[in-house]
C-alpha cells in the first residue's frame, strides 16, 4: 500500500481545508517546492497535488506551484483540480506531472475521461469526492445525484489507472477514516483505491491496510502537524 503525502494548492501555498471549505484554510507552507522535497527525502514514492483554485475555478490557477513541485522531486507527482479537457490534460502531462486525477469532468465529461484513457494509459485516474454516498463536483460546491458506485462502475474497462476516494465530512477534520466505505467501494470495483479524508494517525493506516483491498492512502493535515511521521508510516505500510 503507498503512502501519497498530499500537497494542496491555494493562491500559491500549500494548506489544508475543512470539508473542502476555502474559507476554512490553513497555511502550512509559502513553499510548496521545499514541501515536496521534504517528502520526497522522507521517501514517499508518489506526491498527490490538488490545485484548489482551479478545482473551483475550473482551469488551473497555481500553475507556478505545480511546475515548482515538479522541479523539484524526481518521484511521480498525481495532480488534480481543474482539469476540465484534453487540452489541459495533455498540457499538465507535458509539464512531468505522471498521472491526472479528473473528478467534475467524471460526472459531466466521462467521454473526456474514457477519451484520457485511451491517449495516456495508466495516466489517468478518477476522483470521486463523496457526501453522504452522493458524488460532490466543482470543488465539492455542487451536490450531484450519481452514487459513489454508479461512478466508479461507468468507468470499470475504461482503463482508469486508480480512483481517489474521498469522503468529505471526514476531509481536514482528523476524524478518522471512513476504512468500511473505502474497503466496500475497493471491493465493487475493479479499478484500484486510494482512500483520501481523515487519516489522521498510524491507526487509520493500519485499518486501511489490513482491509486488503486498498492500494493506497493520502494524507494531508496529520503530516503536516505530526500526527503521523511520514517515514514511520511508509516503513509500515512496506512491511508484510
Amino acid at each position: 500500500m503507498i503512502l501519497y503525502p498530499a500537497i494542496d494548492l491555494k493562491d500559491g501555498a500549500c494548506v489544508r481545508l475543512r470539508r473542502g471549505d476555502m474559507d476554512e484554510a490553513t497555511v502550512f507552507s509559502e513553499n510548496p517546492g521545499s514541501q515536496a522535497g521534504q517528502f520526497a527525502e522522507a521517501g514517499c514514492e508518489w506526491i498527490h497535488v490538488v490545485d484548489l483554485n482551479g478545482a473551483f475555478e475550473g482551469k488551473p490557477v497555481n500553475a507556478a506551484a505545480v511546475d515548482s513541485i515538479l522541479s523539484a522531486v524526481e518521484i511521480p507527482v498525481q495532480l488534480g483540480g481543474g482539469i476540465r479537457s484534453l487540452d489541459v490534460a495533455e498540457d499538465w502531462l507535458d509539464r512531468g506531472v505522471r498521472r491526472i486525477v479528473l473528478g467534475t469532468a467524471a460526472v459531466k465529461d466521462p467521454d473526456m475521461v474514457i477519451e484520457a484513457c485511451r491517449r495516456w494509459p495508466g495516466q489517468v485516474a478518477v476522483g470521486i469526492d463523496a457526501r453522504g454516498g452522493f458524488v460532490a463536483v466543482e470543488g465539492w460546491a455542487e451536490q450531484s445525484t450519481i452514487t459513489v458506485y454508479d461512478l466508479a462502475k461507468r468507468f470499470d474497462d475504461a482503463g482508469v489507472a486508480a480512483i481517489v476516494y474521498t469522503d468529505i465530512d471526514r476531509d481536514g477534520m482528523m476524524k478518522g477514516v471512513n476504512v468500511e466505505a473505502t474497503a466496500e467501494l475497493a471491493r465493487a470495483s475493479a479499478i484500484p483505491v486510494i482512500a483520501s479524508g481523515g487519516v489522521a494517525s498510524m491507526e487509520d493506516l493500519t485499518a486501511l491496510k489490513e482491509s486488503g483491498d486498498i492500494a493506497g492512502a493520502i494524507s494531508g493535515r496529520a503530516l503536516y502537524d505530526g500526527r503521523l511521521d511520514l517515514a514511520d508510516a511508509i516503513a509500515i505500510l512496506k512491511a508484510s
